[in-house]
């Protein structure tokens, strides 16, 4: 559930001007909203320059947060502390950016962000849904800084379960921007401090009771573009636990916003519907086909824990199980609670609420979540645009995957272009009928299309016939000598 950020400095072996044309030409051709009107901008700086409109009346900058991001990134919206507690259980105090303190509904900057959704990441930088006076700036958790927040009090038993959650607004200050590999490395070598050695306890608890819940995660390699030493390199990286504990608590977070929201009889739930037993039955029978164990009475997000990535077969069954993850979308409701409550991945009522300066959904769940936790009525601008959010964030969220699908192929191309020729080993990740198949190439790391068929989970060799930067386009071709093509 974490954010999927393409890592990029321009290879030596392409040139620089032609993968900068290439993404200004993916932001003209997908639309991409780039310059805020001049309205937007000046009321982002009235805003930025007044401070947070009606400061909370708690004070919480006693509390050391800590936020862990990628590095670079200035735009946090999240800052954790972590305690234990009495009776062997923790206190996780989570303070989300206060984006409401700074916009005024139905003003300049209220459309804008409507109109864009979410922020878009592209290799060589981001469009982000609000003015970076207030993303990157006033309104961000930074290191040092007196920042308005929704702070959540979730109390945990010694198992990880949840027993208590609030939301309240406060000031806060956060005493170290800390990254994922910083943090990583200093946990590895035994250096960490007390409040990430607790994440990690905490984030191995909730991930075992997600297990339980029956929920299901796909451990399906991520692709990025890295720098080397020698240049530039294409791969394919699982997350560090760090990440994962990390996503833990947002991931708590938003249960315990969707469980207020149910309870106070309105919200806006991150949904997804449970896999129907036709995709289930199809997924077992690839799994046989492919030679995978996959025991009768083990449910399916078990059996999607235990595959190895390095085993070809397993590998190709990762990439089939992204047809039992369909359907995510959001549900509001004022009322009666909605027949589909539930994030079938999470096994659990859902609501995302932990990333308000990058995406436009969490700022009303926010406010409305901070209302109904000290039993107040829920603001009427809240009110009013329920209804109408899922469909703007559907629209973001198409425009997104289709930016990083399209950077990420340019920036192959510019990466294998010396490449024209080379052959490879590869596996056969999905087959596309009479249009041939997928594979999965290691190193570099390519996902690629052929226009030949083969059978998932074969080995086989692959040639780069060419690229094409500006089309953000790569074309592959099997050659002979593979164990199953055909």
């Amino acid at each position: 559930m974490a954010d999927r950020r393409v890592v990029l400095s321009a290879p030596r072996t392409a040139s620089p001007d032609a993968l900068r044309q290439a993404f200004a030409q993916i932001r003209q051709r997908l639309a991409v909203p780039v310059e805020f009107p001049a309205e937007v901008l000046a009321e982002a700086e009235r805003a930025a320059a007044a401070g947070p409109q009606g400061p909370p009346p708690q004070d919480a900058t006693e509390v050391p947060f800590v936020t862990i991001d990628p590095p670079g990134s200035l735009d946090l919206d999240q800052a954790m502390h972590l305690e234990r507690s009495s009776g062997g259980g923790y206190r996780v105090r989570y303070a989300i950016a206060d984006v409401p303190a700074f916009v005024v509904p139905e003003g300049a900057i209220d459309a804008e962000a409507r109109r864009r959704g979410e922020t878009v990441y592209l290799p060589d930088g981001s469009e982000p849904l609000h003015p970076r006076r207030l993303s990157e700036g006033a309104a961000s958790l930074l290191p040092g800084q007196v920042r308005p927040a929704f702070v959540w009090d979730l109390r945990l038993d010694a198992d990880g379960r949840l027993t208590a959650a609030a939301v309240t607004r406060a000031m806060v200050r956060s005493v170290a921007r800390l990254d994922y590999v910083g943090v990583q490395a200093d946990l590895d070598a035994g250096r960490a401090p007390e409040l990430i050695r607790l994440l990690a306890e905490v984030g191995e608890r909730r991930i075992a009771q997600e297990a339980a819940r029956g929920g299901a995660s796909l451990p399906k390699p991520e692709q990025e573009v890295v720098s080397t030493a020698d240049g530039y390199e294409l791969r394919f990286r699982p997350p560090v636990p760090i990440e994962d504990w990390n996503a833990q608590i947002s991931l708590l977070t938003g249960m315990a916003a969707a469980d207020l929201m149910l309870a106070g009889g309105v919200g806006i739930l991150r949904t997804m519907p449970a896999p129907d037993s036709g995709s289930v039955d199809r997924f077992r029978r690839q799994a046989g086909a492919l030679g995978v164990p996959w025991p009768q009475d083990q449910p399916y997000g078990q059996f999607l824990r235990d595959l190895n990535r390095d085993d070809p077969h397993h590998l190709a069954l990762m990439h089939a199980a992204t047809a039992l993850f369909r359907g995510a979308g959001y549900t509001p409701f004022d009322g009666a609670p909605p027949q589909q409550r539930e994030h079938a991945a999470l096994a659990a009522p859902y609501a995302h609420v932990t990333a308000p300066l990058r995406r436009l959904v969490d700022r009303f769940g926010l406010a409305l979540c901070a209302a109904l936790s000290a039993d107040l009525d829920v603001p009427d601008w809240v009110r009013a645009a329920l209804p109408s959010l899922p469909d703007i964030m559907k629209v973001s969220g198409r425009l997104t995957g289709a930016v990083e699908r399209a950077c990420t192929d340019a920036v192959e191309a510019a990466v294998l272009a010396p490449l024209v020729g080379h052959v490879w080993e590869a596996t056969v990740v999905e087959t596309r009928g009479d249009k041939g198949c997928t594979v999965q190439v290691a190193d570099p790391a390519v996902l690629a299309e052929c226009a030949q068929p083969a059978r998932p989970g074969a080995r086989v060799r692959v040639r780069l016939a060419g690229t094409d930067v500006a089309a953000q386009r790569s074309v592959f071709e099997l050659v002979a000598g593979g164990d199953d093509a055909g």
